[in-house]
């Protein structure tokens, strides 16, 4: 009998999983049938809300395993549904509305839109839009100053304890925890014999370094990451192809190393 925890599988998913402009994971269908078949974890890391990663766990199949929700603010349990209380995402909201007015505005959170304003910035379907605003931990945002109000926007806020995360299309404000953080605590629950994550973007490097084999997934709507602790000894690798078609190739790539399939 398969054991159950022989690998779990930690991913990102917008640019990784998904692909950054149509948000579909077809092309990735091959490698996790293949996981699926083995019984494998396969564990949502995102900063998308509860609720959109509980309806999108359920369209993949993959509501047995947790979830890492906001960027590693929280985690959704196995078959959860429920949103979490947004006492946090109000506190960070208000630090925000504290700002002085010159840096505020440089900073467009997706609190300050309605949500056809979020379909515009993100590209998403307005009911999906309407999901990403059901906020519990973080706000993600687009930032609209210089480099200087940056750096002063950021002192400001971890002067109040938050702290902010660059993904591929947002930079998230929270009060802390990260994706690396929920994944050890995972890993810890679950024991699996070979753990491997994939992501694209800054936020996922902590998660891509805490794995056996972690995956950096092409992006060509961002800059590259920069060299990864432990890639020179092949432990981190780089899919050529971009979002769910190099996510696939990685995937089953690594199966094959692993002797899995």
């Amino acid at each position: 009998m398969t054991n159950l925890h022989r690998l779990m599988v930690f991913t990102d998913l917008d640019g990784t999983l998904i692909d950054h402009v149509t948000y579909r994971w077809d092309a990735a269908q091959q490698a996790l049938t293949a996981l699926q078949r083995l019984s494998a974890a396969v564990v949502l890391a995102s900063s998308k809300t509860a609720a959109e990663i509980g309806a999108l766990r359920s369209d993949l199949e993959l509501e047995d395993w947790p979830a890492i929700v906001e960027n590693g603010a929280g985690i959704l349990s196995p078959h959860g549904k429920c949103v979490p209380q947004a006492a946090h995402y109000q506190a960070v909201r208000s630090v925000l509305d504290g700002l002085p007015g010159p840096l505020r505005r440089c900073f467009r959170g997706f609190g300050d839109v309605t949500a056809d304003q979020l379909v515009e910035m993100t590209g998403l379907a307005r009911p999906q839009a309407k999901l990403a605003q059901q906020r519990a931990f973080s706000e993600p945002g687009q930032w609209l100053g210089t480099a200087q109000q940056r750096s002063d926007f950021l002192a400001y806020l971890l002067e109040q304890g938050v702290t902010a995360q660059q993904g591929g299309r947002f930079l998230t404000l929270s009060f802390g925890g990260n994706k690396a953080d929920q994944l050890l605590k995972i890993v810890q629950s679950y024991q699996p014999q070979h753990t491997i994550a994939l992501g694209d973007a800054p936020n996922d490097i902590q998660m891509l370094e805490k794995v056996d084999f972690g995956v950096v997934v092409a992006n060509p709507h961002r800059a590259p990451l920069p060299l990864l602790k432990g890639e020179a000894r092949g432990q981190i690798l780089r899919t050529k192809e971009a979002g769910p078609v190099g996510w696939n190739t990685a995937v089953l790539q690594l199966l094959d190393r692993l002797h899995m399939k």
